[in-house]
């Protein structure tokens, strides 16, 4: 089973045929909306609206745990995580979508494992390829036959968020290595692969950061975008 799960500008996929919702209570408390269960084309989809219904919570506010091992309950075995980014490369314009294929994480105080208390052994998780190959190279192709541009070279750097970064901050993220960067990355992904779920971003580049550039950053500029992106993410998922 596939999850999709929602991020800003996408809290509903109104194609999907909800057969199902229902709310799932966690060891780590509730998940950020209720999960609907149904069909999106030939597939049976699980939704999960990352930052709730009515996009009420804010990237520092959300329970990572609880989506992942919300989604984990109900048999989902691959997710993919739909997202706003912004750029950090001139080479990857506002509008374009990305699939991204490593990370750096930024974030800081969130709870990033699974395993931990005086009842859970030591893992050490194996995050050298944080997004799964086959699964990500799937969501690729199936972007080319919808003649769909991806960018599919690209490291995501997840800031902690809520507030954008200083021109200082973004030079050193791109410094770093980072392209893109976005708020919910982390720890969202290793999440996932603590449970074996594989795992792959959907991005779509809302605004340019770091540039001498106030029209790629205003909140018009950033908000239209936006709804462009979701609009060419929603008619892939469509179709998956």
């Amino acid at each position: 089973m596939i999850a999709i799960i929602g991020g800003s500008g996408l809290t509903r996929l109104p194609e999907m045929h909800i057969t199902h919702r229902e709310i799932v209570r966690t060891p780590y408390g509730l998940p950020s909306s209720p999960l609907m269960q149904g069909t999106l084309g030939s597939h049976q989809i699980v939704f999960l609206a990352r930052h709730g219904l009515n996009h009420t919570l804010a990237p520092h506010e959300i329970n990572y745990r609880a989506n992942i091992w919300a989604l984990h309950s109900l048999g989902v075995q691959s997710i993919v995580s739909v997202g706003s980014v912004t750029s950090l490369n001139s080479n990857i314009e506002p509008g374009s979508l990305v699939v991204p294929d490593d990370i750096i994480d930024y974030t800081s105080g969130r709870v990033s494992t699974f395993f931990e208390g005086a009842d859970q052994e030591v893992v050490h998780t194996d995050f050298t390829h944080p997004y799964d190959r086959k699964f990500r190279v799937g969501l690729i192709k199936h972007a080319e036959t919808h003649g769909t541009p991806v960018i599919s070279s690209a490291v995501y750097g997840c800031i902690e968020g809520p507030r954008l970064p200083t021109r200082a901050e973004a030079r050193r993220f791109r410094n770093d290595g980072a392209d893109i960067i976005g708020m919910t990355g982390m720890p969202e992904a290793v999440l996932a692969r603590e449970l074996n779920i594989a795992y792959a971003h959907l991005c779509g580049v809302i605004g340019m950061t770091g540039f001498n550039d106030g029209h790629t950053s205003s909140p018009d500029f950033r908000s239209r975008q936006t709804h462009q992106a979701i609009e060419k993410i929603r008619l892939l998922l469509t179709d998956l």
